[in-house]
């Protein structure tokens, strides 16, 4: 059982420090011989672990690095933390979860134990840096540990965006162990205690990713997907040890889903190659800095490396300051419709909208483009399904005085609303869709009108998921 344990650790993930932004750029090297030249030295990666290193207005938020079973971060990031050191951002790592007498394989304890580890990492970059949150990369068990760490030990206010490789949400049914668990769990509660002694002398915190272990079932009581962070899971197809890959897929209006092989057909990496993937590479980039977001390359990716890797960076000029980036405001009377309000339309991919509205929005977030309104108060905010320039627009909101339908704008009275709207229906405290099949939707409080939205089918059937979204457009 302890070869057992041991194998599962080992094959379950890859991580580094060093110094973080030096004069010339750092070697980022795509292949497995990476990884296994950084275990020699647990402690450090290419560009990690500068103390000195101070974020900037472009980046100012310093990355942590959270490794993965089995791994340390020399062995886990030989290329993402140079990757990031090259392009301005400030790398932090740690080695978590070592045994005694066991200095180059970290993850082995108990997650809850780990989590106060990367506690006190955490709070030794801010302290050190200066920075008010940090930006958390994870791999295998850097996307599990981690969520102990935001939702009981204080992280959700000290992180802003969670970038996941091969995370696994709802764990893992390797070699049927999810199945087997679920059985063995109803002949009674002896079974965990049992199954958990003999994992504790070799990797206390394998039976931890096994679906539906009391180490998931407490965290995903919690809350999966923490409100006012920004989550990007990037899966593959081809994970051996997050059986099926879907775990890794979370419906949440704060989590932006990617799977390799959507994005690149002939990305071919496993779970341990995800970690010096050059198509991963770019997309934890624009994830981390979507203003100066790039392509994602496509190319030949193996296992054990990419024979001909392609440029991975972000762009040098934001996207939204560039001199050419057109100015102005929408309309001050824009109309809603059944799937619009004015130019903004449900549907519209980020970079038909962008096309459609003629204008640069006055402000831009991961999953939304906001838009002032000539000579009002108020703003048109289009949130969308997922970060890319293709994810679409699936909510439309206005707070602008003049926006509105059949007579009902913004800051009318409640009493206009119920007349114009005799065949509205109660979605929720203070929300009401404007009919049975009407994609308008309004927000009523204090006797007054406060928005109106327009969204797609699948929100409006999920009123939880709904306010949700609305909550995020209005931040």
């Amino acid at each position: 059982m302890k070869r057992a344990a041991i194998s599962i650790a080992l094959a379950l993930a890859l991580s580094a420090p060093a110094g973080a932004e030096a004069a010339e750029p750092l070697p980022v090297r795509w292949e497995a011989s990476a990884a296994v030249s950084g275990g020699a030295n647990p402690d450090a990666a290419p560009g990690a672990n500068d103390w000195s290193c101070r974020p900037t207005a472009e980046h100012p938020r310093p990355v942590v690095l959270v490794h993965g079973l089995g791994a340390t971060l020399g062995a886990n990031w030989q290329t993402m933390s140079p990757l990031l050191a090259n392009n301005g951002f400030c790398v932090f790592g740690l080695t978590y979860g070592r045994r005694d007498g066991n200095p180059n394989t970290g993850g082995l304890t108990r997650m809850e134990e780990s989590s106060g580890e990367l506690r006190v990492f955490v709070d030794r970059v801010l302290r050190e840096t200066g920075a008010k949150r940090v930006d958390l990369l994870g791999h295998s068990e850097g996307t599990v540990m981690p969520r102990w760490y935001l939702s009981f030990r204080g992280g959700a206010a000290k992180v802003k965006r969670y970038v996941q490789l091969t995370p696994l949400w709802d764990g893992t049914n390797l070699a049927l162990t999810g199945d087997l668990s679920d059985v063995a769990g109803r002949l009674g509660p002896a079974f965990g205690t049992i199954r958990d002694g003999l994992f504790a002398g070799s990797c206390a915190s394998c039976p931890q990713f096994v679906r539906g272990s009391d180490y998931l079932d407490t965290v995903n009581a919690a809350g999966p997907a923490i409100e006012g962070i920004e989550y990007t899971g990037i899966a593959t197809k081809y994970d051996e040890l997050v059986i099926p890959y879907t775990s890794g897929i979370l419906d949440a209006p704060n989590v932006t889903n990617l799977v390799l092989q959507d994005v690149c057909p002939t990305d071919y990496s496993e779970h341990a190659g995800v970690a010096w993937d050059p198509v991963a590479g770019q997309l934890l980039l624009n994830a981390l800095d979507p203003a100066r977001a790039r392509a994602v390359p496509c190319t030949l990716v193996l296992p054990s490396g990419t024979p001909d890797p392609p440029p991975v960076g972000l762009a040098a000029e934001s996207k939204a300051d560039g001199p050419d980036a057109p100015r102005g405001c929408l309309s001050r009377r824009s109309s809603i419709g059944p799937r619009n309000i004015g130019r903004v339309r449900l549907g519209l991919t980020r970079r038909a909208l962008q096309r459609r509205a003629r204008i640069a929005p006055a402000r831009r977030t991961p999953r939304s483009l906001r838009y002032c309104v000539r000579g009002r108060s108020g703003r048109v905010t289009a949130f969308f399904a997922g970060r890319s320039q293709s994810a679409r627009v699936r909510l439309v909101r206005t707070t602008a005085l003049g926006h509105g339908n059949r007579r009902v704008r913004v800051r009318s009275r409640a009493a206009a609303f119920r007349r114009a709207y005799p065949s509205r229906r109660r979605i929720a405290p203070g929300l009401f869709r404007a009919g049975p099949r009407s994609r308008r939707v309004i927000a009523v409080r204090r006797g007054r009108v406060r928005l109106i939205a327009v969204a797609v089918p699948g929100l409006l059937r999920h009123p939880r998921v709904l306010r949700r979204y609305l909550r995020l457009a209005r931040s």
